[in-house]
């Protein structure tokens, strides 16, 4: 499936095929290109959570407006953050670049989040938001359906998965076979509306 493809098929769906599995080759395909996404300075910050335990995905759910594509969905996701991946060994990010590269870049990401903790939670809402949809995309591409959701209790979730204190949780991304074909757009708003040229 091309790419064009793959953005206009994509739909969120809520009724899976809770017999269906994914297998480990398509999983470790599957997040091998989600790590490809894009985040400032390289940091990496994305930590994808892939839930596996019926009965922890269980809990989620009861904590998730009972959405059934919690426990029934091939793969159900927690995309988090690691605020604080800017500072734990940035070299780690840039180790095949150049000295001179390094030696720029390095006091660059210092300087750019120290002290500015909301620049650090913004900039994790943007990175897992990015690796979301490359993990949507990739998966639709593979012949699989997705849902992202923010439908659930973000505090609950958090301590049911344990989520470190310089964490933040973004999203879910529920994957697997659909049942039933999504419903048609809700109403797509006309490009002319939501494209701008040059200034408000």
């Amino acid at each position: 499936m091309d790419t064009f493809e793959a953005i206009t098929q994509r739909r969120a769906v809520k009724h899976f095929d809770p017999n269906h599995q994914i297998s480990k080759a398509e999983i470790e395909q599957l997040f091998s290109l989600a790590i490809l996404s894009p985040t400032a300075f390289n940091i990496q910050n994305w930590r994808f959570v892939l839930v596996q335990n019926p009965e922890l995905r269980s809990s989620i759910r009861s904590v998730s407006w009972n959405q059934a594509q919690v426990t029934d969905a091939s793969l159900l996701v927690i995309l988090c953050a690691d605020i604080k991946s800017w500072e734990k060994e940035p070299g780690r990010y840039w180790r095949n670049a150049s000295q001179e590269t390094q030696d720029f870049l390095l006091p660059a990401i210092d300087n750019y989040y120290r002290g500015l903790e909301q620049v650090q939670r913004d900039e994790a809402m943007r990175s897992c938001g990015m690796a979301a949809q490359t993990l949507m995309l990739t998966a639709k591409a593979m012949g699989y359906d997705c849902c992202p959701m923010d439908g659930f209790d973000f505090e609950a979730v958090g301590k049911l998965i344990n989520v470190p204190e310089d964490h933040v949780i973004a999203m879910f991304v529920a994957i697997g076979k659909a049942l039933s074909p999504a419903h048609p757009r809700g109403g797509q708003l006309a490009l002319s509306e939501v494209l701008i040229y040059d200034k408000f």
